[in-house]
């Protein structure tokens, strides 16, 4: 069983930026005027006391909770104000897929030639052409080069070119934190690359680390695809049972050099590390080209990168992703950063036939937006995942998006792709499956999450105890605990316990039992995502 992977705080590790709301944070516990039944029912006091809590002081809260039916804001809190709203991008970024890509859009990646055959012999080039799936494995790539070997192929004269024009060539976003290069949740982006596994981290190998079978024994390390893409630098060490484990394992930057440093006991569990790759297009080229070879094509040139494939060149295989509503799944639940930016590409590519990038991306979501009733020029939105800590939104914008959200034609699969409080599958529960358990709030709950060092966030969907839907968006930024996550589920379930005539406050746990639970946000988690 491996143990707890040791980038669980990772994201703890940023400097916490500034309020800049002015007086805002000073004025915390002050609420605008909520609906007269809402007032009635002491909601407005309850969410307050919430607020108010010591964990927030000198903080900065935008809060409001809204009727799904009729769209009555029953409480808010600096609704207007603009703070970073973490992986609550996603929301912009997903809803807007949905409507610009559609719910059956699938990304194909192919393999062609410009070359002719003779014999088993294909004189020219082979191109791997990616389009942007994120979900790639593997094993997809190896069952492309069958393809390639069940028309008859068995060499290829000139060169493997892979073909990673759809996308620019920016590979990080705007402000991304250097030292989460190598970072699972902060791959660089490309429209041709490789997940490891089925949570479909793009862009990443993940690295095993074992203890030797005595003291002095280099532990044994082993990568997840099989790639010499990748070169492991072993200087670890096992030491006797009941030594202290340090066992480290990172990547060099700007290098494909992953580093296992550190002690590991005998005995010790093994460590289990998501590493980024430096240049994904070429990872993704060596994966097939090792496919080729392991089918009996070989291929007798070097491999080049970045160029387009010719017009006329003929398919020889082609694989493709899952529909874009299948895919939602492990991005929303999951919170994956890489899909939320390769979909933002795709959509800038879709729009303007140009190759994908951040600003025609952002461009196209901010269309959709308007479409939905959120004024884009009330956020600040410069990726599609929100791992940029320029992000700004308020909650009255996400609030008018999740209500615009529900008459749409795809909101059903959209709905289904959030994630359910305390339900234990991962790709049910997601990020908030071990959240808010033992209270009305579980089951009930669909919600996205959101948690940068100094920001957290939490919206979406719950019933309250008269079976009213309500809908809600909680932005919590410039605290100094680690987690204000408590905060956000005592809203969520004094919601849930409450009915139109009645509010029940629930209290938030103390600092002391949140940080005992693991109060962190899942989608930064590994092995497990929680």
């Amino acid at each position: 069983m491996s143990r707890p992977v040791r980038r669980v705080n990772a994201r703890m590790r940023h400097w916490i930026w500034p309020a800049v709301l002015g007086v805002a944070a000073a004025t915390l516990s002050v609420s605008s005027p909520a609906g007269a039944d809402a007032e009635r029912s002491g909601l407005p006091e309850a969410i307050d006391t919430i607020l108010g809590d010591p964990r927030m002081e000198g903080g900065t809260a935008s809060v409001v909770v809204a009727d799904a039916a009729s769209g009555d804001v029953l409480y808010q809190h600096l609704p207007s104000g603009r703070l970073m709203p973490a992986s609550n991008t996603k929301l912009l970024t997903s809803t807007a897929a949905m409507e610009q890509l559609g719910p059956d859009y699938r990304f194909t990646t192919d393999v062609l030639t410009d070359g002719k055959r003779r014999g088993t012999t294909l004189s020219g080039n082979l191109y791997l052409r990616g389009t942007g799936d994120p979900t790639t494995l593997a094993e997809d790539y190896g069952r492309l080069a069958g393809k390639v070997a069940d028309s008859g192929v068995r060499k290829v004269s000139g060169r493997l070119v892979a073909d990673d024009t759809r996308f620019d060539d920016r590979r990080i976003g705007d402000t991304w934190a250097g030292d989460d290069e190598f970072a699972y949740y902060a791959a660089q982006i490309s429209p041709l690359s490789v997940a490891p596994d089925t949570d479909y981290d793009t862009g990443t190998v993940i690295v095993e680390a074992s203890p030797g079978a005595k003291a002095g024994d280099r532990p044994k390390v082993s990568v997840t695809p099989k790639t010499d893409y990748v070169d492991v630098e072993n200087t670890a060490k096992t030491v006797p049972a009941g030594g202290e484990d340090t066992l480290t394992v990172e990547r060099e930057h700007g290098t494909n050099t992953i580093t296992a440093t550190g002690n590991v006991p005998v005995g010790g569990d093994a460590t289990k590390e998501w590493i980024t790759v430096w240049e994904p297009t070429g990872y993704a080229a060596a994966i097939f080209h090792d496919a080729l070879k392991a089918h009996g094509v070989r291929v007798s040139g070097p491999t080049k990168a970045g160029t387009a494939t010719p017009k006329g060149a003929r398919r020889l295989a082609s694989h493709d992703s899952m529909p874009l509503k299948e895919l939602m799944i492990p991005f929303m639940k999951l919170s994956n950063n890489m899909h939320a930016e390769n979909l933002t590409k795709t959509m800038g590519y879709e729009a303007t036939g140009r190759p994908g990038s951040w600003p025609d991306g952002l461009a196209a979501i901010g269309g959709y937006l308007k479409t939905a009733g959120v004024d884009p020029g009330k956020l600040r939105h410069v990726d599609g995942s929100g791992l940029s800590r320029k992000n700004n939104a308020p909650a009255d914008q996400l609030t008018k998006l999740l209500l615009s959200a529900k008459g749409e034609p795809w909101y059903a699969d959209w709905y289904k792709s959030l994630p359910v409080a305390c339900d234990p599958d991962k790709f049910v529960g997601g990020t908030l499956r071990t959240r808010m358990c033992g209270t009305p709030a579980a089951l009930n709950v669909r919600a996205k999450t959101g948690s940068l060092t100094g920001a957290s966030a939490l919206s979406g969907y719950v019933k309250d105890a008269g079976g009213r839907e309500l809908v809600f968006s909680i932005i919590l930024n410039n605290y100094m605990p680690s987690s204000v996550k408590a905060l956000e589920d005592a809203i969520v379930v004094t919601l849930a316990k409450s009915t139109e005539d009645r509010a029940v406050l629930v209290r938030p746990r103390s600092e002391r039992a949140a940080e005992a639970s693991g109060d962190l946000e899942c989608s930064w988690r590994k092995p497990a995502r929680c």
